[in-house]
């Protein structure tokens, strides 16, 4: 076995490797650029090597730099993660002509599989069931417009070396085609250093489902069940599942089998995921396989108990898999949210910046078998940068039974606390309630569908108005009798204030009674306009002033709520719901009641920055009349590339921005007459 390692990579793989390599008691060498100097990764290896500037491209990607590292620290083996030089062909060919063993497959498999054109070759080759498409490299946009009529829309156009949704676009019509052709190798140049690009049919109303294999050195593989990857927003993975709810036991067996039966014609012998676009009715199709460690690892693993970065490290140290396929079980059910660093409200558009709070929930297992796994590369204090992955960390859950993850995922995802940076959060808490995904009745377009005009916060109704009704108020409550009984005292005696308040959660007034307080639980009453009880709710909890979030449970339930002190109130996070909450006296209701409301700035008349940012393009000119979806600029952020376009009819009046300057969120691109 190897005594030290090297983690060619950066952030939560990185942390996820020295984990596993640190247990198996294998010393580990962190590499970082200078943006990643204090980062986590670094601090949690053994050893770290400096490599280069923040760009990926002068840094992680730069081979000659990490066998140096390994060299100067005496790493005997690589684990390249994912991304990066993970699928690179000519990196274990280069490790091993420096005597430094590839923590992943062989150069072959990856050179037959890596490439997603050659591997629909090698995948047809082996019987394996494959998209309507065009393997061939396709020269320019003209060309791509002529395949993509013959193959008949919709298609997909995507880069050979592509994966985590870079480089890939959706085309309904030729004029789509041609633009989402030259966005496509634009992003797959800048991400993957190779701008091929094929073209294959787009199946609508699709399944993304993948097998994890393992292979090791002696001509064994095996599959460890399936992952559903259906709920993805711009062919980015957001939420991920394993079991699937679409499969039966013939169906799995069916995808394992090809699976297995073509990692096995390219002799794969590591880790590895074959993924299949699948019907509603299980037909499936081979749609490219990612010859590494997914970022969705976490799911298989939890309902597996299998630690595959563990069998990654013994496979390449040359031992065995000491484990056949009628071995593997599937246990119970595991969901996987990935946490970014970006603004549901903007249609997720990245964020950057400093995390000034990161406090993620409790990590654990119960004796009812519910686990909260959180894998992350972040600490509180450290920087969201835009050089790399906006991905801040995967919150996994792990239950019995689907329900239970999906339950146990949502009160997690409650519990995590994140200021300084906007994130997704908010809609992965309103996803967990969504009646469509807890019914598993996915597709890849399951987000453009439920979500067409983008993502609003949830308006509080209901139970759930009540319960944000009663925290607000309970918490009001505990502040004041915290503060009379340091200084509100007259002549010894406690000052009397009434327990009638109304609670004001956005627009909505809620007229309540609070009972109860510091040592003992709370009742809160609601009341109707006339004064009546209409219904009363216990709250129990141990929070205390300055917590950020008040963990209790309300009429025998768990709940988690964020709370941020505003003005005569709290801002409250609740499963997809932000609202802010000001507790009121009667008396201040009354005045808050005759105030003028606060009229918004017209910014229509501007091209705002959507997100922090580099202009990559500038598509018009002063005095331009532009029409409504008019390309006007293109902005690129962690790596992806952003167009902007015209929302209504108008003229250029004004360019404020230029190609190469680096905005902040809401600067001003244009001005329109």
């Amino acid at each position: 076995m190897f005594k030290k390692i090297l983690i060619a990579n950066r952030g939560e793989i990185a942390c996820r490797v020295i984990k596993t390599a640190r247990r198996m008691g294998i010393t580990t060498v962190a590499v970082y650029s200078d943006a990643d100097r204090d980062a986590l990764h670094v601090e949690m290896a053994d050893e770290a090597v400096h490599i280069g500037p923040p760009p990926a491209a002068e840094s992680y990607l730069l081979m000659d730099k990490i066998i140096e590292a390994c060299k100067a620290t005496g790493a005997e083996a690589v684990h390249p993660g994912y991304g990066f030089l993970s699928e690179r062909e000519a990196f274990p060919v280069a490790l091993a002509k420096a005597g430094i063993v590839f923590i992943g497959p062989n150069p072959k498999a990856i050179s037959a599989m890596g490439d997603k054109i050659e591997s629909k070759k090698a995948a047809a080759a082996a019987k394996v069931s494959t998209v309507p498409g065009h393997l061939g490299e396709i020269a320019n946009a003209k060309d791509a417009v002529k395949i993509a009529a013959e193959i008949g829309y919709p298609v997909m156009i995507k880069a050979s070396a592509g994966g985590g949704g870079k480089g890939m676009r959706i085309a309904y019509n030729a004029k789509e085609c041609e633009e989402g052709f030259g966005l496509a190798r634009s992003e797959a140049k800048s991400s993957f250093g190779d701008d091929r690009i094929f073209i294959e049919k787009f199946i609508e109303n699709p399944r993304h489902i993948e097998i994890q294999v393992l292979g090791d050195k002696h001509g064994n593989v095996i599959y460890l069940g399936e992952r559903e990857c259906s709920i993805q927003r711009r062919n980015q993975k957001v939420i991920e599942e394993a079991p699937s709810p679409l499969l039966d036991e013939a169906t799995r067996k069916a995808m394992g089998e090809q699976a297995v039966a073509l990692a096995k014609a390219v002799q794969y012998d590591s880790a590895g995921t074959v993924e299949f676009v699948a019907g509603q009715d299980r037909s499936f199709y081979f749609l490219e396989m990612n010859t590494r460690l997914q970022v969705e690892h976490p799911v298989t693993e939890l309902i597996t108990g299998v630690d595959l970065v563990e069998q990654m490290i013994r496979v390449a140290a040359g031992e065995k898999l000491q484990m056949r396929q009628q071995d593997v079980k599937l246990n119970g059910w595991a969901v996987e949210s990935r946490i970014y660093a970006e603004d549901p409200y903007r249609n997720f558009l990245p964020s950057i910046g400093r995390l000034v709070r990161y406090r993620p929930p409790h990590e654990g297992s119960t004796p009812d078998g519910l686990t909260v796994r959180n894998d992350t590369g972040v600490f509180e204090g450290g920087e969201i940068s835009m050089f790399y992955d906006p991905m801040i960390a995967k919150l996994v859950t792990h239950a019995p039974t689907r329900a239970e993850a999906i339950d146990v995922q949502a009160t997690a995802l409650d519990a995590f606390y994140i200021d300084g940076i906007q994130h997704n959060i908010p809609f992965l808490t309103a996803l967990m309630q969504h009646p469509r995904w807890r019914s598993g009745e996915l597709s890849t377009g399951f987000i453009s569908e439920e979500f067409p005009d983008g993502f609003k916060p949830r308006a509080p109704a209901g139970e759930e108005l009540k319960v944000l009704a009663a925290v607000a108020a309970a918490i009001d409550h505990q502040n004041n009798e915290r503060r009379r009984e340091i200084s509100q005292q007259m002549d010894g005696r406690p000052v009397k204030f009434s327990n009638r308040r109304v609670v004001q959660l956005g627009k909505i007034r809620q007229n309540v009674v609070v009972e109860g307080g510091l040592d003992r639980p709370f009742k809160v009453s609601m009341l109707t306009d006339d004064g009546a009880v209409a219904d009363t709710l216990e709250l129990a909890s141990r929070w205390w002033p300055g917590e950020t979030v008040w963990a209790g449970v309300v009429r025998d339930k768990d709940v988690c709520i964020q709370v941020r002190p505003i003005a005569n109130g709290y801002d409250l996070s609740y499963r997809g719901i932000h609202v802010p909450a000001r507790v009121y006296t009667i008396r201040e209701a009354e005045l808050v009641s005759l105030m003028p409301e606060k009229v918004a700035a017209d910014m229509s008349k501007y091209l705002l920055c959507p997100m922090p940012g580099l202009v990559k393009a500038l598509s018009v000119a002063v005095g331009a009349e532009v029409k409504a979806g008019d390309t006007l600029a293109v902005v690129e952020a962690m790596k992806m590339e952003n167009v902007l376009r015209a929302e209504r009819d108008a003229k250029v009046k004004k360019i404020e921005a230029k190609v190469g300057d680096s905005l902040a969120v809401d600067a001003i691109i244009m001005e329109f007459e």
